[in-house]
């Protein structure tokens, strides 16, 4: 997901899809330990995908705050 496409979410819809892809994360890296995925590089693009909506996320509250 690009940075572009996650400023367009309202602040509800960002916070829900991080919990939905935590989620979705937590899922990934359980299967993983089960059964080896084909393509491991998955779990570390939903990991920064993550990070790049809590930054957003963060960011918003602060500029809010001021």
């Amino acid at each position: 997901m690009k940075i572009s496409e996650i400023r367009e979410l309202s602040t509800s819809e960002l916070a829900e899809r991080i919990e939905t892809e935590v989620a979705n994360y937590n899922n990934m890296k359980f299967n993983h330990h089960i059964t080896p995925l084909e393509d491991h590089s998955q779990i570390k693009k939903l990991r920064r995908d993550i990070a790049r909506m809590k930054c957003e996320l963060r960011q918003r509250e602060i500029t809010n705050k001021a």
